[in-house]
């Protein structure tokens, strides 16, 4: 098997029954969309106890039944934020961190530079993160001519902070930065399967391919996590040539 080959992502999701939350970032084969994925799995009621919710171009996490909420700090966040021509994916509130830290005018890398995997021991879950940088970091480069644009071409960052051990002693950072490729994407979730404690995610984020349809690409995810752990999804194709983007959804809780 060559280090550069993909597998569709139903592919790499059956069969194991707990990858945690994942974050997928590439481009379709036609090139015309910037593609995201976010999902997230639970194992206790309260990780099961939410549901993803749109608000503008920001999706926000809200329990399902504010009665049955035990712990809301590590379950509830903003997963996806926009701000200029960067669109942010996380697993937790650190998305708030990478937002206001390119404010600032500061990197995705300096902002994550500030954080550290989740403090919930033994697990140590990581924190996993992406950020798309659309038209270039000025906008210059893309044809609409905005500054900054969020349309055009794209690149992108994607990032995991882990323990150096089963103690949780200190924070391994790792970051990849990818061109937009045709047809190209790359995948990576908080752990390598179910456990106790869970494993963490190893190696770095794993290729795969991204179709052209966002209704294939969710129900390829989502057919294909663990039906007892899956909780939400979330799909976001971004036009390159005019910025829109469709988004498609599913919550567990709200069929």
């Amino acid at each position: 098997m060559s280090i550069y080959d993909k597998r569709k992502m139903g592919e790499i999701l059956t069969g194991n029954d707990y990858q945690g939350r994942g974050i997928v970032i590439g481009t379709t084969p036609d090139g015309k969309y910037a593609a995201i994925a976010y999902f997230i799995m639970g194992r206790s009621e309260n990780s099961r106890n939410r549901v993803f919710s749109e608000e503008g171009d920001d999706v926000i996490i809200y329990p399902y039944d504010e009665d049955k909420v035990e712990d809301p700090s590590l379950i509830i966040y903003a997963p996806v934020r926009t701000i200029d021509n960067k669109l942010i994916v996380t697993n937790g509130d650190q998305t708030d961190t990478v937002r206001d830290f390119v404010k600032e005018g500061k990197s995705f890398k300096e902002a994550l530079e500030t954080r550290c995997f989740e403090p919930d021991g033994p697990n140590w879950t990581p924190r996993i993160s992406g950020m798309l940088t659309f038209g270039g970091e000025d906008g210059q480069s893309c044809a609409c001519g905005a500054a900054p644009c969020n349309c055009g071409p794209f690149s992108y960052e994607m990032s995991i902070l882990k323990s150096v051990d089963e103690i949780g002693l200190d924070c391994a950072r790792y970051t990849w930065s990818y061109p937009s490729v045709k047809g190209l994407g790359h995948f990576i979730h908080t752990y390598q399967e179910n456990g106790n404690p869970l494993p963490t995610f190893q190696g770095e984020p794993r290729r795969v391919d991204i179709p052209d349809d966002p209704d294939e690409f969710l129900m390829d995810i989502w057919n294909n996590l663990n039906e007892d752990n899956r909780i939400s999804i979330y799909v976001r194709y971004t036009d390159l040539e005019t910025g829109e983007y469709e988004a498609a959804m599913i919550n567990k809780n709200c069929d």
